[in-house]
């Protein structure tokens, strides 16, 4: 049995993770989500979220050695945490996420990609505090191969962004860097592109490296084989 914490992206909450915490259940394992500073129903104010409040939120959450799990913007929450306190976490995973280089912020690594798909979805607020995705045009971007009722429970969850958070670098240390750690490219991708997701998981070792069919939502796509390869990844490693 493994434990795992999951952590969601930009504008979701513990919500996400609705189908792949039984998922895990139905495997022996132990699974938990937390909404980051802002999010769900965590009533922090996002325009005065930081990055380090995600990563504190993370640490706080673990009591036992862990897996922790981080989905897109997550991969820089987990990292985040690691360098806080790496105590409690047995393994880093990053879901389709973005994975800090040295310097760069997640708006920066965002930029360091031959596509762009989500920049002209990005709205700021009126103090440029926080930012929301425009989903007017339905969400493919993050949900285009997700079963029927998908939008109609993702969309009014969805919340805004921490500006502070996006554009704030990590100093990374072999406190985060030395963790064991995999990337999960999901092939189908169109938020962010899977060809920079391979180069981003170029950084991690071949036997770390797996891939899903999926859009950038796996959790609703195939909560399923999210899960199975979770559990390959703790049984395996």
């Amino acid at each position: 049995m493994a434990r795992f914490l999951l952590i969601h992206g930009a504008s979701h909450g513990a919500w996400c993770w609705r189908d792949v915490i039984p998922a895990l259940g139905a495997r022996g394992h132990q699974a938990t989500a937390i909404d980051l500073p802002g999010h769900g129903d965590d009533p922090a104010d996002i325009e005065q979220t930081s990055l380090r409040d995600f990563g504190q939120a993370v640490v706080d959450a673990l009591t036992e050695p862990t897996i922790v799990v981080g989905h897109s913007m997550g991969g820089y929450s987990i990292t985040q945490a690691a360098e806080i306190d790496p105590t409690q976490i047995h393994r880093l995973v990053y879901l389709c996420a973005y994975t800090p280089w040295p310097s760069f912020s997640l708006s920066q690594m965002r930029m360091q990609a031959d596509e762009q798909p989500l920049v002209p979805l990005i709205r700021l607020s009126d103090t440029r505090l926080s930012f929301t995705f425009d989903t007017s045009g339905g969400a493919g971007e993050f949900y285009h191969d997700c079963p029927p009722g998908t939008l109609d429970y993702a969309l009014p969850r969805l919340c805004a962004e921490s500006t502070a958070a996006s554009n704030t670098a990590i100093d990374l240390t072999d406190r985060s860097q030395t963790l064991p750690r995999s990337y999960i490219i999901c092939t189908e991708d169109r938020a962010i592109p899977p060809a920079f997701q391979r180069v981003m998981a170029g950084r991690f070792a071949p036997e770390d490296r797996h891939e899903l069919n999926t859009s950038h939502s796996p959790f609703f796509a195939a909560p399923d084989d999210l899960a199975a390869l979770l559990d390959r990844i703790a049984k395996d490693r």
